[in-house]
This record gives C-alpha cells, sequence and structure tokens, in this order.
C-alpha cells in the first residue's frame, strides 16, 4: 500500500511541478538537436524521411501494392511500426536518464524519479509528429479521420505508463550496471521481431497465438491498428485489455519499488 502511496505522492509532485517538467522536456528536446544547421526541423525531416522510404518501397517499389484486407500495406506496417518506435525510443533513453543528467541527481530538492518521464516527453513529441503526418497519409490514401481516432489518447497513455514502469526499473540498475544499457538494447532488437509489426498475427496457429498476447507491445502495436485500420474499440477487448491494464501495473509497481529503494544512492555512484 504504501508504494500506492508513493506513486500518489509522484503524480502529486507532477501536478505541482508540471512547468518544470514542461521546461525539462523542452529542454531535452532541442538538446537532441542544438548544434546543427536546421536544428529542430531535423525532429520533422527524420520522421518524415521514414515515411516518404516506406512509401516509395511499397507503393512505387512494388509493382503489385500488397494490401492487408482492404488496407494498402504501407499504411498498415506504419500504424504498427510508429507506436513502436515511440516505445522504443522512450525506454531507450529512459534507461539512461540517471546517468545522462547526474548533476541533477545530485542536488538534494531535486525528485529524480522524473527524469525517465522527462525522456519519454521527449521521444513523445517525435511521436506526435510522426502521428501527425500519419493521419495525413490515410488521408492522401482516402482513408478519412473515423470516430475511432478518438481512442489514440488512450493507447497513448497506455504506452507512456508502461514505458514510464520499465524506465524506472532499467534507470536504476543502470546506474549500478553498465551492460543494463547493451541488454536493453538487444531486448528491444528481438522484441521488434517477436511483435507482429512487419507480420500479421493471422500467419500463427491458434494455440500460439496466446503467446503473442502475453507481450505487452503488442496490446499498444495492436490498438493503433485497431484505431486507424481495424476499428475497434479498446474495450471491445475484453480479455487482452484487463491483462495488459494488469502487466503494466505489475511493471509501474516493480519499477516504483526498486527505484525507490536504490534512489539513495545514486549519488555515490555518480
Amino acid at each position: 500500500m504504501r508504494y500506492f502511496k508513493e506513486f500518489y505522492r509522484f503524480l502529486k509532485h507532477i501536478k505541482e511541478n508540471k512547468s518544470l517538467l514542461i521546461r525539462l522536456t523542452k529542454n531535452e528536446f532541442q538538446k537532441q538537436y542544438l548544434g546543427s544547421y536546421l536544428g529542430l526541423v531535423w525532429a520533422i525531416l527524420q520522421p518524415l524521411s521514414f515515411i516518404l522510404v516506406m512509401w516509395f518501397v511499397f507503393e512505387v517499389g512494388f509493382r503489385a501494392t500488397p494490401v492487408v484486407g482492404d488496407t494498402p500495406f504501407v499504411l498498415w506496417l506504419l500504424s504498427g511500426m510508429i507506436p513502436w518506435f515511440f516505445m522504443a525510443d522512450a525506454i531507450s533513453s529512459g534507461t539512461n536518464s540517471i546517468i545522462s543528467s547526474a548533476y541533477l541527481v545530485k542536488k538534494v530538492a531535486f525528485r529524480v524519479s522524473i527524469l525517465p518521464l522527462v525522456q519519454i516527453g521527449s521521444s513523445l513529441m517525435v511521436h506526435s509528429m510522426l502521428l501527425v503526418i500519419l493521419m495525413i497519409v490515410f488521408i492522401l490514401h482516402g482513408k478519412m479521420p473515423t470516430i475511432y481516432w478518438l481512442q489514440l489518447p488512450y493507447y497513448a497513455l497506455c504506452a507512456v505508463v508502461l514505458t514510464l514502469g520499465i524506465s524506472w526499473l532499467t534507470s536504476a540498475l543502470r546506474v549500478f550496471i553498465k551492460d543494463i544499457g547493451n541488454f536493453i538494447g538487444i531486448v528491444l532488437q528481438l522484441g521488434f521481431w517477436f511483435t507482429p509489426i512487419f507480420w500479421s498475427v493471422d500467419i500463427l496457429p491458434e494455440k500460439y497465438l496466446y503467446l503473442i498476447k502475453l507481450n505487452p507491445f503488442f496490446y499498444i502495436v495492436d490498438g493503433y491498428r485497431n484505431t486507424f485500420v481495424n476499428h475497434v474499440w479498446f474495450w471491445e477487448q475484453y480479455r487482452v485489455t484487463p491483462y495488459f491494464l494488469i502487466t503494466t501495473l505489475i511493471f509501474l509497481v516493480l519499477g516504483a519499488i526498486v527505484f525507490k529503494r536504490l534512489r539513495p544512492h545514486f549519488g555515490d555512484v555518480l
């Protein structure tokens, strides 16, 4: 129960210091692009170039454009790949959030637990740009906005909470175990291929399907596709949704416990 109280205090701290969180997130976002000639323009050009490559490969490169149902494959692929890129980037940067901000960790009055959230917020800004581009691509293909697009904030929030729990765990361990960063990189590479992003779950035998659904990232990727392609509400996933929420809660509590217990020793190591 005390960890739920701690999480409540964390949320209260965010509410009371939201201006600080926003400022840190903007600074982190800008830091990635300062010093280059185009600056923040790269934040738009990088995702846009990715979209253009996917469009060229599947719309121009293939003479017969593959489709999934009645949806062009490029739209089906992008609607699953974009949330994965956000989660992978958020976890990767969140894992290194403590060691990359050692000067803040040593400040007594600073709440260190928001540092992973700062990295996630920075990744979310890029993700938002990608989503806008994805919506434009759908419209250019004649796929007009639907009421199902209203559930995007829900899936984005699910992704944020899941990555926050994982980042609390990995960022705390990263301070003491340098190999954690490399380990997370390998896990994310494997996770990319074990999550149905480039392939559809329809190719799997029914008896193995549950193994894929145990992957919490599947819920997010499938949710984005349900929003843009399949037109399915999240509450209609009455079996997968409760499992995902429980799994996310486990990561959140476990991450909070590990982070709280290791936090007093961060300053000594850094």
